[in-house]
C-alpha cells in the first residue's frame, strides 16, 4: 500500500537538498568568521589585562601562554588608582536611575500614542521622529546654561534628567511600535470589563511588553554606562564622576601603562556585557515584535 505524503512531508529533490545544505554551511561559516573578528579584540584585551607590565612590553598578547604569566595586580592597581573604585560605584548611581526613568516615562507616553485618541497625536509623533535626528552635541550648551540657572550641574539629579531627556525620543519610538502591535481584542475586552487606562497599562500592556522593555533597557543601560560626553559636561564634581571619566584621567596619567589601561577598560566593559548576556533572550524578540503588524 502506497504511503500518503502530506504537504509538510513532501520529498525534497537531492539537488535542492544539497543547495540547502551548502547555503546553511556558508551561513554558519560566515557567522563564525564574524564572531571571531568581533571577539578577537575583547579576548586580547582580557588577556592583556592579566599580564605583567614587562610581558606586555616585550611580546604580544597572543604569546601569553608560552610561557603563561598572569597576575591580578593590574586590577588591584586600577581599583586603588585615583578613586577608581568610587567612580565604579558612581557609574551605578548614574546608570540605574538613568535607565529606569526613560523606561517608566517612555512606556506611559508610548501607551498614550498607541492606544489613546487625542488631538495632536500625529503631530506629536512627528516631533518625536524629528528629535531622533537631532545631534546631542548641539543641545549641550543651552541645556548646560539651563542647568546652571537651577544649580543642577554637578549633581546626580541633573545628569539623571539629562540622560532621561536624551533617551526619551528613541524609547518612545520603540515602545510605540511595540504597543501598537499588541492584539486590540485584549485591550477592548478589558475596557468592556470596566478597566481604565491605568489598569490596562499596568496589568496587560506592561506584562506583554517585557521583551521590548528589556531590549530598550539594554540599549539605555549600555549607552549611559559607556557615556563620556554627557558625564564630562554635566557631572563636574570629581567625587561623583563615573568610571568612563576616570579612565580618561588614567589615560592622561598612565598613557604608556598598558597593563593598567587594559584592566581599567575591561572593568568598564564587563558590566554592560553581563547585562546584555543576562537579557539577551529578550533582545531579538523585543526588536522584531513590533516591526510587522498583523
Amino acid at each position: 500500500m502506497a504511503a500518503i505524503v502530506t504537504p509538510t512531508q513532501q520529498v525534497i529533490p537531492p539537488r535542492k537538498r544539497r543547495k540547502i545544505a551548502v547555503s546553511r554551511w556558508l551561513v554558519h561559516v560566515t557567522l563564525f568568521v564574524l564572531a571571531v573578528i568581533w571577539l578577537t579584540p575583547s579576548v586580547g584585551l582580557l588577556i592583556t589585562s592579566f599580564r605583567p607590565r614587562e610581558a606586555i612590553a616585550s611580546s604580544g598578547w597572543w604569546t601569553a601562554f608560552t610561557p603563561a604569566r598572569f597576575t591580578f595586580e593590574n586590577y588591584a592597581l586600577v581599583l586603588n588608582a585615583q578613586g577608581m573604585g568610587d567612580s565604579f560605584l558612581n557609574s551605578f548611581k548614574i546608570t540605574l536611575p538613568s535607565t529606569f526613568f526613560p523606561l517608566f516615562f517612555a512606556s506611559i507616553a508610548a501607551y498614550a500614542l498607541a492606544w489613546v485618541q487625542f488631538r495632536g497625536r500625529n503631530v506629536l509623533q512627528l516631533v518625536i521622529l524629528a528629535l531622533l535626528v537631532i545631534p546631542i552635541q548641539i543641545t549641550l550648551v543651552p541645556v548646560l546654561q539651563f542647568f546652571n540657572q537651577f544649580k543642577l550641574t554637578g549633581t546626580y539629579l541633573g545628569i539623571w534628567i539629562a540622560h532621561t531627556a536624551y533617551g526619551m525620543p528613541f524609547a518612545i519610538y520603540l515602545l510605540t511600535n511595540f504597543f501598537s502591535s499588541l492584539p486590540r481584542e485584549i485591550l477592548e475586552s478589558a475596557k468592556i470589563d470596566g478597566a481604565n487606562h491605568w489598569v490596562i497599562f499596568s496589568r496587560i500592556v506592561i506584562p506583554l511588553s517585557v521583551p521590548a522593555l528589556a531590549s530598550l533597557g539594554i540599549f539605555q543601560f549600555m549607552w549611559v554606562w559607556n557615556d563620556l560626553l554627557v558625564a564630562l559636561i554635566f557631572m563636574s564634581d570629581p567625587a561623583s564622576q563615573p568610571v568612563t571619566v576616570r579612565i580618561q584621567a588614567l589615560l592622561g596619567t598612565y598613557a604608556t601603562e598598558w597593563h593598567i589601561m587594559s584592566a581599567a577598560a575591561f572593568i568598564s566593559m564587563s558590566i554592560p556585557l553581563m547585562v546584555f548576556f543576562a537579557l539577551q533572550r529578550y533582545f531579538v524578540a523585543g526588536l522584531t515584535a513590533g516591526a510587522v503588524k498583523t
